[in-house]
Formats: C-alpha cells, sequence, structure tokens
C-alpha cells in the first residue's frame, strides 16, 4: 500500500480554519471572525470585499497543492483527509458561486420546468480530480445548489442591518441544516420531512418570505443523464393561506376530493398536498384560523404521513415538509381549547419568532434606508437613490421617526407607493404626543381610520390612564404582546 501523503503543521492550522468557516452559519458572528482570520484582514470590511480576500486566500492555498499534485483526496487519510475535503469542497462551491446564482434566477424565471446546468460537468469534473467517487460528486453538487438557494433567498429577501434580522437569518439557516452542517450531510439530509416549522409574528412581518426561503431550499437530486436537477425549486414549495376558505372548503383545498363527494364536486380535485412534491414543502399560513377537526387530520398527516381525498377511502402518501405560521395568540388560543396542544407540538420541531419591523428601526434605525431601497428597486425594477431620498423625506416629515409602523414591512410598502403616488403617507394614526383623544376621534370623525389604527389608538388610550400592558388586555381580551403592539403603535412619539 502506498504512503499516504501528510499536511504540513502550517496547512493543518489554514486548512482547519478553512474547515470550521465551511461548517459555520454564514450568517453568524463565527464566520465573520473566521473569515476575516482567513483574509488576514482587520477591522470592518464591506461583506463582499471580505469574502473576496478570503477567497483568494484559499485560492491561493489550493492552488499551491494543485501545483504540487496533493489536491486530491485519495492521498491523504485521517484527520488531514477530513480537514482537507472541508476545504477543497469550500473552495469549489465558491469558485462557482456565481453560476449557481445564475441558475437560481433562470429557474425563477423559467418556473416548473427544471433548467439546464451548463456548468455541472466541469463542477462534476473538478469534484472527480479531488477525489470524490461519482455519486459522492453528485450528492455534493446536489448540497452546492442547496445551500447556495438558502443563502440567496434569505440573504436577498430577508435584507435588514438589525441585530434581530442578524439573528432571525441565521436561525433560518439552522433550520434548512441544523446547527451543524456536518450532522446534515451524514445524517439529516434525506430526513427533513420529519422537521416541521411554526412561524410566529404580526400581520406584515415576511412570515411568507422567510417561509418561501425555507421551502425553497430543500435538497433536490442532481440527474447526471439530463444535466438538470429532478425539479424545479419553484415547483417544490406550495401554499396556501387557510383563512380565505370557508370552513366547508378547506378539507377539499387542503386534501383534495373525488366527484361526488359533495354537492358542486363535479371533478376530481387534487388538494396541496397530492401537489406537494417529495423534495418540497408546504407553508399553511394562517394556522391558527382552523377548526379543530382541520387540525385533528393536520395533525394524522405529520404522525403518519398519509392523507385521503374527501369522500375517498384511498391513502396516499405524502413526504413533504410542513412550515406553518399564524399572528394570532397561540398560548390564548391554547388555553381555550380552540388550538389542540398535540398539534402544536407537532407542528413546533422548529419556533421562529419573526421580528417587527418596529424592533428593527428600534434596535438600527438605519434599517429603514435598506428596506426603502429594495421597495423601491421592487416597484419601479430599478434602483434609484433620487426616489429613495424622496421617500424619506415624507416619511421623515409625516408620520415621522417615532411611527410604529403596526402593519410592518408590508405597510411600509404600500407606503412607499402612495408616496410615489401622492408624495405624502400620514400613517394609521397621527403619532404626535400632544391631545392622542381629540386626534383618534377626529381620525374616526373623517373617515381616515381602519380597524388596526382604531384599536392602536384605543389601546395606547387606555395604557395611558391604566398604566400596564396587563390592564390593557384585561379590558381588551387581547393578550399582552398583542397590546403592547398596538401601544406602541397608537401612542408613538
Amino acid at each position: 500500500m502506498a504512503r499516504k501523503d501528510q499536511l504540513s503543521a502550517a496547512e493543518r492550522e489554514f486548512f482547519g480554519r478553512v474547515a470550521r468557516a465551511a461548517f459555520s452559519n454564514p450568517f453568524g458572528a463565527e464566520r465573520l471572525q473566521l473569515d476575516r482570520e482567513i483574509a488576514g484582514v482587520g477591522g470592518r470590511l464591506a461583506q463582499p470585499e471580505l469574502i473576496r480576500r478570503t477567497m483568494a486566500r484559499i485560492r491561493e492555498a489550493v492552488g499551491a497543492l494543485e501545483e504540487q499534485g496533493r489536491a486530491d483526496l485519495r492521498r491523504f487519510s485521517g484527520d488531514d483527509r477530513e480537514l482537507l475535503r472541508s476545504a477543497l469542497l469550500f473552495e469549489a462551491f465558491h469558485r462557482h458561486a456565481a453560476e449557481f446564482d445564475q441558475l437560481i434566477r433562470q429557474q425563477v424565471a423559467d418556473g416548473e420546468e427544471p433548467c439546464a446546468v451548463p456548468f455541472a460537468k466541469e463542477v462534476l469534473a473538478l469534484l472527480a480530480r479531488r477525489g470524490l467517487s461519482a455519486e459522492e460528486a453528485r450528492r455534493t453538487f446536489a448540497f452546492f445548489f442547496q445551500m447556495r438557494r438558502a443563502f440567496y433567498f434569505i440573504a436577498h429577501g430577508l435584507v435588514g442591518t438589525s441585530p434581530c434580522m442578524g439573528e432571525f437569518r441565521r436561525h433560518l439557516w439552522n433550520n434548512v441544516f441544523t446547527h451543524d452542517i456536518r450532522w446534515y450531510e451524514r445524517h439529516l439530509w434525506n430526513r427533513m420531512e420529519d422537521f416541521s416549522t411554526l412561524l410566529l409574528g404580526e400581520t406584515g412581518t415576511g412570515k411568507g418570505a422567510a417561509a418561501a426561503a425555507i421551502g425553497r431550499s430543500g435538497f433536490i437530486p442532481f440527474d447526471e443523464a439530463r444535466g438538470r436537477f429532478a425539479e424545479s425549486f419553484t415547483r417544490n414549495f406550495v401554499s396556501i393561506n387557510l383563512s380565505q376558505y370557508p370552513e366547508a372548503l378547506i378539507e377539499s383545498e387542503l386534501f383534495g376530493h373525488k366527484k361526488g363527494a359533495f354537492t358542486g364536486a363535479i371533478d376530481h380535485h387534487r388538494g396541496i398536498f397530492a401537489r406537494c412534491s417529495a423534495h418540497g414543502a408546504i407553508f399553511l399560513d394562517e394556522i391558527g384560523d382552523v377548526s379543530v377537526p382541520v387540525q385533528i387530520k393536520l395533525l394524522q398527516i405529520l404522525q403518519e404521513r398519509t392523507f385521503s381525498p374527501v369522500g375517498s377511502h384511498e391513502k396516499q402518501r405524502f413526504s413533504g415538509r410542513v412550515i406553518a405560521a399564524t399572528n394570532r395568540p397561540l398560548e390564548k388560543l391554547r388555553e381555550q381549547g380552540e388550538f389542540r396542544d398535540d398539534f402544536f407540538y407537532r407542528l413546533s420541531s422548529d419556533v421562529i419568532a419573526v421580528p417587527s419591523l418596529l424592533q428593527r428601526l428600534q434596535e438600527d434605525p438605519r434599517e429603514l434606508e435598506v428596506l426603502l431601497e429594495l421597495v423601491v428597486e421592487r416597484t419601479i425594477g430599478e434602483g434609484s437613490a433620487e426616489l429613495v431620498s424622496l421617500v424619506k423625506e415624507s416619511l421623515a416629515a409625516e408620520p415621522g421617526p417615532g411611527y410604529g409602523w403596526p402593519g410592518n414591512v408590508r405597510e411600509l410598502e404600500q407606503a412607499v407607493r402612495r408616496i410615489l403616488l401622492t408624495r405624502s403617507y400620514r400613517g394609521e394614526l397621527p403619532v404626535a404626543p400632544g391631545d392622542l383623544r381629540g386626534r383618534l376621534l377626529a381620525a374616526v370623525d373623517g373617515g381616515t381610520l381602519d380597524a388596526q389604527g382604531l384599536l392602536a389608538g384605543y389601546c395606547a388610550l387606555l395604557y395611558r390612564r391604566l398604566g400596564t400592558y396587563e390592564q390593557v388586555a384585561k379590558v381588551t381580551g387581547l393578550d399582552r404582546r398583542t397590546v403592547k403592539k398596538y401601544v406602541l403603535a397608537g401612542d408613538a412619539g
């Protein structure tokens, strides 16, 4: 048997650091510090420049191994092999990151038919030269695409500079890959359907975007014969808003029905669980609105992974992952018997709180401009510093920096559109600290107040009188957290 090669002490130290970076959460503080150490830089650098310098150092080290004919895992064993494997794969992944990003954009544009992957042969050949078997190379290539999708949708779909948003992005990454991606790769990559996720947060915070980031980031095998992935990630994420269907129709929308199952069932209908692929995920939005009988049937799916269409005894298998969300107080619903405890516990393999816009801006006011840039770009199709400045000046004048944004990011999006149309946005409630009662009554008389604004103003008045969120909750019948949200919105400034 030929003697195995060994890394030098310096190589072992460097590639050990690279291996830790490869396994760390890209949205976490540990990864940031490791990138700085690998790049050999101190202080603060913009993220793109830091990544560029980090990868330049790694490519230099890997290039030296290639010149020596040592960039081949088959030449090493034990700990050296594991360190080098992580470093070589990390370098290969980032070498093709831009091509993966282009593939993601192309797949979004093309829809449900899987795109051709023109750079697949190049990547598979590189992985083979580095000592992976054909099967290992295909699975690693699929991991690369999965990791890049997760990073792409989390980073681009959930922007923000506040600490709570940084923690939110870190949590979403862990939800996809666990807190240790090595465990995921070894044991869980094909078992994630057993891990349901519950997203909690106020209306308009971005629970749907978070669900899409998780749902579009599942593992999808690569079909080398076709030169494509087995399916499109745009097809494997299916969502439904449960609050929009009447009780009589919701089971049909979820589980499907057979022709003649009930009056009006003139044809067979495939429900959302039948339409979800084996590599996909279902997003059940407004899960707090479903009745107990529907909860029982959903619980059966989560436990047994089977369901039957309405009017049929045929068992169908569901192999996807379930993501659910609600803005309702589940603790109170559980106390009242409106939300089953067993259903809650089966849904909550992971519970993720989506931060409110108010919390984000309180932690970092600069986040407003970041969001305005994104919303303006989405609205007009390109970036515009001039329009961002216009919107920012309008919001500073009215409703002002103390506004509580009760509608969160969704309200901000509409505020931008209204300013582009009318050059003003007054907000849900006046926020000046003067006569709140008078302003509230004036808004009611003027017909400019919706139900959310009315409730926010009323909670703020009660809080001024009673002094605690608990007392306001007792009077209004709301839970304390909801009361606090409304008080901050109605009494901001």
